[in-house]
This record gives structure tokens, C-alpha cells and sequence, in this order.
């Protein structure tokens, strides 16, 4: 008799493929608010992102067999802090960390069994952005570290975003955390005489990965848009953090403002397109309005407008312009001058350069450029040689113009500028 044949009861390796991608979309959405509540029980941001992938491991085992939660980010939350909780009880002098937790979830209430607000950002957030963002680290490992914990990203993909060797990225975000644990960084909202300067380094965080993706300082392409959007997204979650800096709100009217024109920056294939070329029925008109309600959130509390806010306004004269001749100038150049009182730099001078070049002419201007010539800050700065090209070019001065492109050329690292510049050198502007 022929034996009968028999169900395979081995275990399928990949059983529900649509559970899993399901579990990595709602972990990569909750992977921050995960990290930052174990941070407030463990109070190492390493040890806590090792916590949250515990409990996608456990939401990996256990959801294609028991089917996803109704709410899965309590659900993994719940599951990281337990672990948590057991972490510390497992420590050398438990008694008073099981102490500090203990007061922490009494105050929390029954917050382990409650669904996540999928709209609320409590402060576990904050306290995340702090420290991912202190000024012990360098500014690399901080752009580094919060991309990785507040943006998201792998590391892989922070290493794409930058052009840099993926072990490099690796040994910064490894060497950040480390720090932080070494330095006994508390996890906390800083108050006082220190939150100023970490609020500075927070916003020069968001600020620097959105400029590395609005103008790529090296690489085949100008933009690099997922940047721009992790830093925008980071900026708008601030905002709702600290609703009462204005700063926090300058930084996010000038990311919507610079983002609205990201379409028409370059051409079809990939070129750059100068501002004064660039098709202004383009510009997303559903962020000039957000940049402007922002802008004006920022401007509406006491007190001299701060850095970003003042860059905001700057972008607002662009925005409201049908056409680059139509741009109020002479407004711009007072807007540097006020920039250039408040956080003076050599970059902002050769900004304000081009605003007077247009509100008063050129020869004005060239004064200006011709005084940041001996700036080291400016020594290998492919702009200082590109405006100065600018300005003699519109001063007659063709063959001086010709040669300073062709310097701005050799300094840049961006192959798409450096295009530009060698035809501006040629006369094709």
C-alpha cells in the first residue's frame, strides 16, 4: 500500500510578507517615540535604540502568528519599556534605578497599556532631540545621530544621502553614542542659560541637513529632495515641540519658503537653473503659505528677530515677487545688514554683496567682494570667485570675469555646479 502523503508542517520562512512590511512601515514611523521613551527609563540613547529593535524583533515573532495590534505603536512601546524596566532591574544598584522608574510610570499613570497618540509628541521627544543634537558631539556625528534616531534612516542610507563610505557613518553614529554615555549627557530639556545654546545646536543640525540636501556639496547631483524633507519634517515636529521659540519657528518658515522653489531649481536633465531663470508659477504655493504662517509666528513675539527668522523674511521678498526684476532688493540688502549685526559672518557679507549689486548697481558691490578676499573662511569657497565673475561681467570687465568662473569652477565639488560655472566662463549664461 502506497504510504499516505503527509502535511508539511515545516515552518515557512517568510509566512506573511505583507505582515512584515506592514511591521517595518509602522516601526520606522514609531522607531523615534520608541527610542526616546526607553531613553527616559535607561538613559543611554544606544542602549535605547537596542531596546526599540528588541521589540521589532518581537513584533516580527509574534504579530504574523497573532495578527497586528490594534494600536501597534503602544503595542511596541509597552514591549520596549518592559524590556527596559527588566534591563534595569538587572544593573548593579537596581534598587535605585527600579526607584527613579517606578516614580517615572506612577507619574505616567497607566500609560503601558494606553494606545500612543498618533498625533501628540510628548516630551520623551524633545529630551531625544536634545541629546542627539548636543554640543559635545561634532557637527557630522550630530547630523549623523539624528538621522539615525530621529529621521529614521539606516545607516546606509545616511552614508548615500552624504557621499561618505557607509563605515564611516557607522563608526560616527557608534563614537556619538558612546560619548554621550562617556560625557554622562543627561536626558533632558536643558532650562535656563543652557537651553539658548542647545536650541542653537538643534536648529544648526536641521539646518545643515537640509542645505547639504537643497545644494549637494559634492556628488553628480544638485538636490538630494529625501534630505530636504527629513529636515523639514524634523523642523514642522520642533515646532510642535516648542511652540513659543520664535527661532524654532524662523527655521521652519525658511525650510518651507526655500523647499517651495526645489522643482524649478534644476532643468530636465538634472542642470541647475539660476534663481532669476527660474519659472515662479512653478514655486508650490501650498508652502509659501505655510512658510508664511510660520514666518509670521516667528515674528510675532517681542524682541529682535533672530537669525533664521530674518533669513525667512529674506526668502519671503523672493516669494512675493511675480518676477526676479520685480524684487524688492533694496529691502534684501537691509534684511543682510541686520543678519550681518546679528550673527556676523563672511558668507552673509558676500550674500549681502548680491543684494546691493541689484539694489545699487555692481561697482558697489565689487567694493564689498574685493573686502572678503582675504577671508579664510572664504579661501576655497567656490561662491566668493562666482558672484565676483558676476559682478565684473556686468561691469564690461569680460576677460577678469572669464578667469574668476573658471577658479569658481575649480573649487567646486558639485559636478553640476562646476558645469555651470565653466559656461558662465564661456559667456553662456
Amino acid at each position: 500500500m502506497n504510504p499516505q502523503p503527509t502535511a508539511d508542517t515545516s515552518p515557512d520562512p517568510h509566512p506573511h510578507p505583507d505582515t512584515d512590511r506592514a511591521i517595518e512601515t509602522v516601526f520606522r514611523m514609531e522607531a523615534p517615540r520608541l527610542i526616546a521613551g526607553v531613553a527616559r527609563i535607561v538613559r543611554d540613547v544606544g542602549i535605547a535604540e537596542e531596546l526599540a529593535q528588541d521589540a521589532l524583533v518581537a513584533a516580527l515573532e509574534r504579530w504574523p502568528r497573532d495578527g497586528v495590534p490594534d494600536s501597534p505603536g503602544a503595542w511596541l512601546m509597552a514591549t520596549a519599556k518592559h524590556r527596559a524596566i527588566d534591563l534595569v532591574r538587572r544593573r548593579e544598584r537596581y534598587a535605585r534605578k527600579l526607584a527613579e522608574v517606578g516614580r517615572d510610570l506612577e507619574a505616567a499613570g497607566p500609560y503601558l497599556d494606553q494606545p500612543s497618540d498618533p498625533d501628540g509628541i510628548d516630551d520623551d521627544l524633545l529630551r531625544l532631540v536634545f541629546t542627539a543634537c548636543h554640543p559635545v558631539l561634532s557637527a557630522e556625528a550630530r547630523i549623523a545621530l539624528t538621522l539615525r534616531l530621529l529621521g529614521g534612516l539606516t545607516t546606509a542610507e545616511i552614508a548615500r544621502a552624504f557621499l561618505a563610505p557607509e563605515a564611516t557613518v557607522a563608526q560616527r553614529i557608534v563614537r556619538a553614542k558612546r560619548t554621550l554615555a562617556a560625557k554622562g549627557v543627561a536626558f533632558e530639556v536643558p532650562y535656563g542659560p543652557d537651553r539658548e545654546a542647545r536650541l542653537d545646536s538643534v536648529l544648526e543640525v536641521i539646518y545643515l541637513i537640509f542645505n547639504e540636501g537643497y545644494a549637494a556639496t559634492a556628488g553628480d547631483d544638485l538636490l538630494r529632495p529625501a534630505l530636504c524633507e527629513d529636515a523639514l519634517r524634523l523642523a514642522r515636529v520642533l515646532a510642535q515641540l516648542m511652540p513659543e521659540e520664535p527661532e524654532v519657528h524662523g527655521l521652519v518658515a525658511l525650510l518651507e519658503l526655500q523647499e517651495s522653489r526645489s522643482a524649478t531649481r534644476t532643468g530636465p536633465s538634472g542642470e541647475p537653473v539660476l534663481l532669476k531663470d527660474q519659472d515662479r508659477r512653478r514655486w508650490n504655493r501650498l508652502l509659501v503659505a505655510r512658510g508664511f504662517t510660520a514666518l509670521g509666528r516667528a515674528t510675532a513675539a517681542s524682541g529682535a528677530p533672530g537669525a533664521y527668522a530674518l533669513q525667512a523674511a529674506i526668502a519671503a521678498c523672493h516669494a512675493q515677487a511675480y518676477t526676479y526684476e520685480e524684487t524688492d532688493w533694496t529691502r534684501i540688502a537691509t534684511l543682510y545688514a541686520l543678519l550681518a549685526a546679528r550673527s556676523p559672518s563672511p558668507v552673509v557679507e558676500l550674500n549681502r554683496a548680491v543684494a546691493v549689486s541689484m539694489a545699487e548697481g555692481p561697482g558697489p558691490a565689487l567694493e564689498i567682494v574685493d573686502r572678503l578676499a582675504g577671508e579664510p573662511a572664504l579661501r576655497d569657497y567656490h561662491l566668493l570667485p562666482s558672484v565676483r565673475g558676476d559682478l565684473l561681467r556686468r561691469l564690461g570687465r569680460t576677460e577678469a570675469a572669464r578667469a574668476e568662473f573658471e577658479r569658481a569652477a575649480g573649487l567646486a565639488r558639485n559636478e553640476r555646479e562646476r558645469a555651470l560655472l565653466l559656461a558662465r566662463a564661456e559667456g553662456d549664461d
